[in-house]
């Protein structure tokens, strides 16, 4: 099936095909809610990237249309369809081509700003990817514990996202944004969370890290090359950092520069594979209340012994 553009939302593309479809959110500096795209904006689409290639072969950044295709592992004949007028660009190209040559994406979408990222506004520039239901609804991607650094590492590849497991709760909260649940990873947030743990959490867009991350409160942190959970203390206005702190005492805080984040996300709930029954839970508190009362008679014992032999040490 050919792809073809459904709507935009917080610079969101969407694209159908098979029994799900996932889309690639595109997160630079702005919010973008609300606008769709229609086939006349397909093609406003395809032309403002006709000029963006344009620009380059203008300005020697790349040699030719064909040289240009071949960067973007993209066929040099359907490139030329397209800079023809006789096909609209795809979801995928306009990925590549804003990742490899810095294609401002809200001038794609909007006609707004540049033509190209700078550096500056590159850094905040992010790719998230959605799984929808035929339906639209959009699913929860569980990212499991073996598929944490591939995670960090293939952000932007929606394919691999794609290939999470994904689940929907019934909770209306959990319909609204985008989620994602993650394996806990050992015990260094223990005894808040354990190993085997999923926490289901609500994204945070890179726009609002600086205002919208709460001191104490637990994230899931993606670096460039692992995915923790943790909580933070908002350092990012002083400079430019997030300290991540485990609740287990065993484990020291550490710093984590603002260039080095590339996903933030808010843990909201918790999903545990075990729950105790009441009776192992009485159980467990009775055999606590014996060993409490065994170290109090141990205790007593030797202020017994102590007071005697003080006693002693007190007669002529």
């Amino acid at each position: 099936m050919q792809e073809r553009f459904l709507g935009l939302s917080l610079g969101t593309l969407r694209h159908s095909g098979g029994l799900k479809t996932f889309g690639t959110a595109i997160i630079p500096h702005s919010s973008l809610r609300g606008l769709v795209l229609t086939q006349d904006m397909n093609n406003v689409v395809s032309q403002r990237f006709i000029k963006c290639h344009n620009k380059l072969r203008e300005e020697k950044r790349v040699r030719s249309s064909r040289a240009f295709a071949i960067s973007l592992d993209y066929l040099p004949q359907s490139l030329s369809e397209i800079l023809k007028g006789r096909r609209d660009v795809t979801v995928e190209l306009l990925r590549k081509a804003i990742d490899k040559y810095k294609m401002n994406p809200v001038y794609l979408m909007t006609g707004d700003g540049p033509m190209f990222m700078t550096e500056e506004s590159n850094q905040s520039f992010r790719v998230l990817t959605t799984i929808q239901t035929p339906n639209d609804d959009e699913l929860i991607v569980h990212v499991p514990l073996p598929a944490h650094s591939a995670y960090a590492a293939e952000l932007g590849d929606p394919s691999f996202v794609q290939g999470l497991p994904t689940f929907g709760l019934p909770d209306y909260k959990y319909k609204v944004g985008t989620h994602r649940s993650f394996d806990v990873p050992g015990d260094s947030m223990e005894p808040t969370l354990f190993e085997g743990d999923k926490v289901v959490c609500s994204f945070l867009e890179p726009t609002l890290w600086e205002s919208g991350i709460k001191d104490n409160y637990a994230y899931v942190v993606v670096t460039r090359s692992d995915v923790v959970v943790r909580r933070v203390k908002n350092l990012i206005a002083e400079s430019k950092e997030l300290e991540l702190v485990a609740d287990n005492t065993f484990y020291q805080s550490y710093r984590v520069s603002l260039s080095d984040l590339r996903e933030i996300w808010y843990v909201r709930a918790r999903i545990t594979p075990f729950l105790p029954s009441p009776q192992n839970i009485q159980r467990y508190v009775h055999e606590e209340m014996i060993g409490l009362k065994e170290t109090i008679a141990q205790q007593g014992k030797m202020i017994n012994r102590l007071s005697a032999a003080i006693d002693r040490l007190g007669q002529p």
